[in-house]
């Protein structure tokens, strides 16, 4: 399968080789549209005539989402028990959480999982929703407003009042003035109900608040399609890493099981008397290095799986494998200056800061609007009902009722004349923001462009580098075979034996290392310019029966005791 990847650049054609890349490189530079004498004459072109985003992409451009296959919202059956647990789900137990089973995943079935179940992308649905929901909230300014109340309905009131002063006299007995009060009581029950209609006919404010609301759900659109691409670049990295960290714990295995055979072979032929103890230790050293490659590579195996879980927000007791080994996904076709322009027309990054200069100046002409004239025609019905007195002489009359009616219809008009220049200030500044937002621009223009040629770069480094890595493999191989013989025969030392081993292992992480940023730099790639023009290696002839493996796949690993650091510093310090 290593193998066949190799063959794969290699039937691949120019591409390996150093010469015709640089070829292919001066073809690409000689390109020029069509039209322009200037890049045609090879002369520098004139940035003023380059067209412009707003003239590209129009002042408020809206979201594609058909440009990217939408994310997936269910699963298949066989994927059904991977199925995200409930967001508030927090374990209690060690055993809630101890894992319980290893799922082989391939890199579709990993991108399906992520794209249902991470709660990253749910939030930002979710703040897509909201965005739309504060849409709708801004054109209900386009419609008029109805207010009922209603005070007491019904409502009882109930008193009774002694007043004085009003008649005077002097009581004969005493020869005083005294005054004679007069008493009166109330009893009455009230129902009283009113409604306003009131519809602003010229509102100066409306308008750029409904522009604005509108740009900000469009962005709240963009930032969901980023997020969604992120995060499938984000779970093809994490499964091409998981690929990596497989390949480096065979390499480990291979490599410790190499160099178990070497020592039995240094400690035989010691005991024989036709070696050295020197050649032992040789061989216990490397042992110990080759272990030490094998220790790293299954620790970077569990965190590759468990950063992969996380991403795919599987069930707490499942932990994810790669069904497919490493191996070389196509060949990019596009050119470099096709992948650059493909991907200023696609990024949304560029889209949402043409909303934000969108937004600022819908903000500006809004902040005018505080002071104009704000005309609005309403229609105010009031009606009431009661029974019985207030304020009568006992005893009160219970038959006493009566009820109004009434009805208002008008104009209505603010205007906020000066506001010690606040508004004209708070337009200049949501301009200033506006002018800021295409600074901005600049520089996410020249940062995507960045991305791009940073990942053709080294999708071209990657490409070299695994055609002359997997030379080194086969040349490593085929020597560590050669030095065994040697050894055997007594014609070297334990060290040249060392030394061809350590070398293969270096080389087989080497070309495992190219493989990974090969694919990653695709993956970046698709990303970045929403291109998929890769085209896909050709299936490698391979034999029908599975050639003999070495004896040294044979040799059993037995497991290393996990001993506490604070031991093994002892022993160190101790030789």
């Amino acid at each position: 399968m290593r193998r066949s990847a190799a063959s794969c650049l290699l039937l691949s054609g120019v591409l390996a080789a150093g010469v015709p890349l640089q070829v292919r490189a001066q073809a690409e530079s000689a390109e020029a549209p069509v039209g322009s004498e200037a890049a045609q004459a090879g002369a520098l072109i004139d940035q003023s005539t380059l067209p412009t985003a707003i003239e590209l992409k129009g002042t408020r451009p809206q979201a594609d989402p058909s440009v990217l296959a939408p994310a997936a919202t269910t699963l298949p059956d066989d994927l059904a028990p991977l199925q995200a647990p409930p967001n508030l789900a927090l374990p209690d137990k060690p055993a809630q959480v101890r894992i319980r089973e290893l799922r082989p995943l391939t890199l579709q079935q990993a991108e399906r999982l992520m794209e249902v179940n991470n709660p990253s992308l749910k939030a930002v649905k979710s703040q897509v929703d909201q965005a739309k929901s504060q849409l709708r909230a801004a054109i209900s300014s386009w419609y008029p407003t109805v207010n009922l109340s209603a005070n007491g309905l019904p409502q009882y009131f109930a008193g009774e009042r002694q007043d004085f002063g009003s008649n005077r006299f002097i009581n004969p007995t005493t020869g005083l003035q005294e005054e004679d009060g007069q008493l009166t009581n109330s009893s009455q029950w009230t129902a009283n109900f009113a409604a306003q209609v009131q519809w602003n006919l010229i509102d100066p404010a409306r308008v750029p608040q409904i522009a604005a609301a509108r740009d900000n759900f469009e962005k709240a659109r963009d930032t969901y399609l980023i997020t969604l691409r992120e995060l499938r670049l984000q779970a093809a990295t994490a499964y091409f890493e998981l690929q990596r960290s497989d390949e480096e714990v065979r390499i480990g295995q291979q490599s410790v099981r190499a160099s178990l055979v070497s020592l039995k072979d240094a400690r035989a032929r010691f005991q024989a008397g036709v070696a050295t103890k020197l050649e032992v230790l040789e061989a216990e050293t490397q042992l110990a290095r080759d272990q030490q490659v094998l220790t790293n590579g299954l620790s970077r195996q569990s965190q590759a799986r468990r950063s992969l879980a996380a991403l795919l927000d599987l069930p707490q007791d499942v932990s994810p494998t790669a069904a497919m080994p490493a191996e070389v996904i196509g060949i990019w076709q596009p050119s470099l200056q096709e992948s650059v322009v493909a991907a200023y027309a696609f990024r949304e990054e560029l889209d949402r800061i043409i909303l934000d200069i969108s937004i600022s100046n819908s903000n500006a002409n809004a902040a005018l609007a505080a002071v104009q004239p704000i005309l609005s025609i309403y229609n105010t019905f009031q009606t009431g009902r009661y029974s019985g007195e207030t304020n009568a002489i006992p005893p009160v009359e219970t038959d006493y009722y009566g009820w109004n009616l009434d009805n208002a219809v008008g104009l209505s008009a603010t205007w906020n004349i000066f506001d010690g220049g606040r508004a004209r200030a708070e337009y200049r500044r949501n301009k200033q923001r506006a002018q800021e937002n295409e600074f901005n621009f600049a520089a996410e223009r020249d940062r995507i462009r960045n991305e791009v040629e940073d990942s053709y770069y080294d999708l071209r480094k990657a490409n070299q580098n695994i055609f002359t890595t997997s030379r080194e493999v086969l040349s490593a191989r085929e020597s560590l075979r050669l030095a065994r013989l040697r050894f055997q025969a007594g014609v070297t030392t334990q060290r040249e034996v060392v030394d061809t081993q350590r070398d293969l292992t270096q080389a087989q992480v080497r070309y495992a290392d190219s493989i990974l940023l090969y694919n990653n730099s695709i993956a970046q790639l698709r990303r970045r310019t929403g291109l998929d023009q890769v085209e896909a290696c050709q299936a490698a002839k391979l034999p029908a029966e599975r050639p003999p493996e070495d004896d040294t796949y044979l040799v059993p690993i037995e497991p290393s005791p996990n001993r506490p650091a604070c031991i093994a510093s002892q022993v160190a310090a101790q030789g």
